[in-house]
């Protein structure tokens, strides 16, 4: 796409296109290329079927080779109701129609539950690679919370043939750690395995949510909640871009999240 054709879409915020950065230099980003694996995972501990399971995935679809992924992830059903996410269009609640919306995509990979993936697996996952989604937050509970609960285990993704697993933790919400803990073992056995992991890396408490705006979406703290995704060796990190800054000075969101002191009669 052309240059002045971009400017026209951002309109009033085209002057972006000239920010550059002064905390950060470009020259110490990696950037997608069809050496990526060589650029960031070849030194890593990561085993060859690991990087074998993640090159299936680089080399797959209208992306094959570039260093970009195009993933068609599909978990609306259980993260948002079923009813809600596929009543206007009958055909996905076919798990099937899932997965031939990806490959005639031309997408690198599909992400979904264990039913989707699981009830086509002998059909398609030799076809395009599948990335299984191990935990949800399932939507029914009242009142709903930040939480996520796993749905089945590794060696199903394995033997169902993906190549890759996916799972998503809350930072910030009080199940965090728990999830922390369930997703660090689950990704240690998805590499022993040969797969690769992908991690919905979102920040969720209500108390972020601020007069200042919601410093869930602040990038101090997605950014932290990102580093935090690397060190329990996600693969790929999916994060919403961050809207604002400051989530850790907010005066607001640090007294909300600050634990009442209770005297006690001596």
């Amino acid at each position: 796409m052309d240059i002045g054709k971009i400017r026209d879409i951002l309109g009033d915020k085209a002057s972006l296109l000239e920010h550059q950065s002064k905390t950060f230099p470009a020259s110490s980003l990696t950037l997608p290329s069809p050496r990526h694996l060589d650029d960031v995972w070849m030194n890593s501990d990561r085993t060859p079927r690991v990087l074998g399971a993640m090159q299936s995935m680089l080399s797959h679809g209208r992306l094959a080779n570039t260093g970009y992924v195009s993933i068609l992830p599909v978990d609306q059903g259980i993260e948002h109701s079923a009813g809600s996410s596929f009543a206007p269009n009958p055909m996905m609640f076919d798990p099937e129609a899932i997965v031939k919306l990806a490959i005639e995509g031309g997408c690198s990979a599909v992400a979904s539950t264990f039913g989707v993936l699981g009830i086509t697996a002998r059909k398609y996952a030799h076809k395009i690679p599948y990335i299984v989604k191990i935990n949800h937050n399932e939507m029914l509970s009242f009142p709903n919370t930040y939480d996520q609960t796993l749905f089945g285990n590794v060696r199903q993704c394995f033997d169902m043939g993906a190549q890759g697993i996916g799972a998503t933790v809350y930072w910030g919400a009080p199940e965090s750690r728990r999830e922390l803990h369930e997703i660090s073992e689950a990704f240690a056995e998805a590499h022993q395995l040969g797969m690769f992991t992908v991690l919905w890396c979102y920040v969720r408490n209500n108390a972020f949510k601020t007069a200042n705006g919601d410093m869930s979406l602040a990038a101090d703290l997605t950014g932290q909640a990102n580093h935090l995704g690397v060190t329990i060796q996600a693969d790929i990190i999916k994060q919403k871009l961050p809207e604002l800054n400051g989530g850790y000075n907010d005066p607001a969101s640090r007294a909300s999240a600050r634990p009442t002191r209770r005297s006690t009669a001596s």
